[in-house]
């Protein structure tokens, strides 16, 4: 017999009646293993690559900005059974643009029934109530976002009205053999990553992000979170320093949990960033080439990293040029209030 938590429960206006299907808040870290099980249960179906643990999953809601899971989480469960969750979350951009997220899973069983339209309308309602709490603005925005192999989010997202303003591809170096020579600009130098250097690192990557499509402060890892991060890792960064300036940086990770799934030995080489006095002078694609070598050393045998596609800095065109390809497309959902 399944026992409910009735003080818990949530009414969803419009979801399908479905014996023994219902909605729920959030429980607390209970519901990062049940979070995480559906996430695996997904991939599948979606064609993800993802290894969320319960772990992982926990050190991520430790450091939530801008949403709490206590009233902005959305749980169904059929039978007492986990089988989808959703979540919203805002942020203010430099332009003043308030963008306001969310996102879902739903396991593959259960799509198709109404259950995940209800549950992105109720997301919105929540996202109405929150934003009424802000001061009036004109420029705010719903947000979501989807891989072109979630064929069920895409479908539902494009049936709501929502359009696609951004693409980003995932990327991937597929061997880490003939990499190519990139000198360092003269008066620069990479040195190695103390704990001291920490602060100044995260300051000038924040400011270098700042020239990116839709960023916002709040979007971005903490330092306190970087530090607490399981793949945390700085012998494998690559920072360039004139004197006691942060010209630009790559901090690269190896995600032993991910690569142990999918049975690979790939290093990621992220966090791409020149600040804007040393742009243009072949810095990121020389702090590249150095950040595949170090992940090679490491017994990696290829790289991966995200990049925004339409990237004014000509990013894609310098991954491409390196060696990487891309293998998965994900867009950026919009609609207006």
């Amino acid at each position: 017999m399944v026992v409910v938590d009735r003080t818990n429960l949530i009414y969803v206006p419009g979801s399908p009646e479905i014996p023994g299907l219902l909605f729920r808040g959030f429980q607390g870290e209970s519901d990062f293993p049940k979070m995480s099980a559906v996430i695996f249960g997904c991939r599948e179906a979606d064609q993800l690559e993802r290894a969320e643990t319960p772990e992982v999953i926990a050190h991520f809601y430790a450091h939530l900005v801008k949403s709490d899971p206590y009233q902005d989480m959305l749980f169904a469960e059929m039978d007492g059974q986990v089988i989808g969750y959703s979540r919203v979350s805002w942020r203010e951009e430099l332009d003043g643009r308030r963008i306001y997220s969310h996102f879902g899973f739903l396991l593959p069983a259960w799509r198709r029934k109404g259950i995940g339209r209800a549950m992105l309308r109720y997301n919105q309602r929540r996202i109405q109530q929150i934003a009424a709490s802000h001061p009036d603005h004109t420029l705010c925005f719903f947000e979501s976002q989807a891989a072109d192999t979630e064929i069920s989010a895409t479908a539902l997202l494009l049936s709501e009205g929502y359009t696609p303003v951004r693409h980003e591809y995932n990327m991937v170096r597929a061997n880490l053999e003939d990499i190519p020579e990139a000198p360092l600009p003269p008066g620069l130098e990479v040195r190695p990553v103390q704990m001291e250097h920490l602060k100044v690192i995260h300051a000038a990557s924040l400011e270098a992000f700042q020239d990116h499509w839709g960023f916002s402060e709040d979007s971005e890892p903490s330092l306190e979170q970087m530090i607490e991060d399981p793949k945390f890792d700085p012998t494998l960064w690559r920072v360039a320093w004139e004197g006691d300036q942060v010209a630009g940086m790559v901090l690269s990770f190896i995600d032993k949990q991910e690569n142990a799934e999918y049975n690979r030995k790939r290093g990621y080489t992220e966090n791409i960033c020149v600040r804007r006095p040393w742009r243009r002078r072949g810095l990121a694609r020389a702090l590249l080439v150095m950040s595949l070598h170090a992940v090679k050393e490491r017994g990696m045998t290829e790289a991966a990293l995200g990049v925004d596609t339409q990237n004014e800095s000509g990013a894609l065109h310098l991954y491409e040029s390196v060696g990487f390809s891309p293998v998965k497309r994900n867009s950026i959902y919009q609609k207006n209030f």
